[in-house]
């Protein structure tokens, strides 16, 4: 009982480091192409190392790697359709991985015949390092349906500077799905199943189409992406009183400077010289014979006297002084 038992412990240590040591793995299980499009099945692999032969570890190392659809083990004489040896023989099958640990594999040109479970075979140089794993990927091969838009925003009318994806999406799920984008008309160069707009302006705006790569009739609807244009900023009410403040006041200047002689306006106390142009402000007392109402008006003159000719008296050009007055109450 003793050497039974010792036998099917290492039997199992066996079973379980073959378990642990030497595994595929397909991220999904399931994917669908349209025909004439390029699919992709991802695949993962750890090779077993060694193995024990009752006396020594003996290392292993792999020397065959296929792919091969509708069988459940992958071995003998099944047909593949990928085997690296001998190479294989149909391009539109195209092994993406190597004999360590990727395992990828692209069809191409996606047919009918292709609508089939795809599973993956390592071999080893000894039988203890051969492996398959049963679950495998089931593609479904489809007609070129239009594929559809669907945005990550609810609303059609975006602001400036929102953020919006467009997804790119098919009735059936697709995995590394090529596509061609369009706006208006027009390629992008974008080949993702999601188009991201950050920042959008009104530039963004337009008809958003998409479609399989090199598969037109996969052409989806168009959809419609409009973005607010910037909002002018308002004028200031004030602006065109100021400017024509500005410019009542320059086009007195000129007409002052513009005169024969020259000018010189002067507050309170310019009397340098009997021909120069005086100007005072004065504050006019109250008379007693007005009313109570008008005892606080402040009276301002401005006199402007134009100068000829300054050999002449003062008395000579009294004539042409021109004065105004403003008037103000308190």
């Amino acid at each position: 009982h003793l050497i039974w038992d010792r036998y099917n412990l290492r039997l199992r240590l066996q079973l379980t480091r073959c378990a642990v040591g030497q595994t595929v793995v397909y991220p999904f299980t399931s994917t669908c192409a349209v025909r004439g499009s390029t699919a992709t099945l991802p695949c993962t692999f750890t090779p077993r190392k060694s193995f024990s032969d009752g006396q020594r570890e003996v290392p292993l190392k792999i020397i065959r790697v296929r792919w091969c659809k509708n069988h459940p083990v992958c071995q003998g004489s099944t047909p593949s359709v990928y085997d690296s040896n001998p190479a294989n023989i149909d391009p539109r099958y195209q092994y993406l991985g190597d004999k360590k640990t990727n395992c990828t594999l692209q069809i191409r040109d996606v047919q009918q015949r292709d609508n089939a479970s795809f599973r993956f075979r390592m071999e080893a140089d000894h039988p203890e390092g051969h492996f398959t794993n049963k679950t495998g990927v089931n593609v479904t091969v489809v007609d070129g349906s239009k594929m559809r838009i669907i945005s990550s925003s609810d609303d059609k009318k975006l602001s400036r500077g929102e953020n919006v994806t467009l997804l790119c999406a098919s009735d059936c799920t697709f995995h590394q799905l090529e596509v061609t984008w369009f706006k208006d008309g027009h390629a992008l160069s974008d080949t993702g199943s999601s188009l991201e707009l950050d920042n959008v302006t009104a530039e963004d705006s337009g008809n958003y189409t998409c479609a399989l790569k090199s598969i037109m009739e996969t052409l989806s609807e168009p959809y419609s992406l409009q973005v607010e244009a910037e909002e002018r900023q308002p004028v200031d009410g004030n602006l065109p009183l100021i400017v024509g403040v500005v410019s009542g006041v320059l086009l007195a200047v000129i007409i002052l400077l513009g005169s024969d002689g020259f000018t010189r306006v002067c507050i309170s106390g310019c009397f340098q010289h009997p021909h120069d142009i005086y100007s005072s402000i004065q504050e006019e007392s109250h008379r007693q014979e007005t009313s109570r109402a008008v005892e606080d008006v402040s009276y301002a003159s401005v006199q402007f006297r134009h100068s000829h000719e300054r050999s002449r008296h003062v008395e000579e050009v009294d004539n042409a002084v021109v004065y105004s007055s403003l008037a103000s109450r308190g």
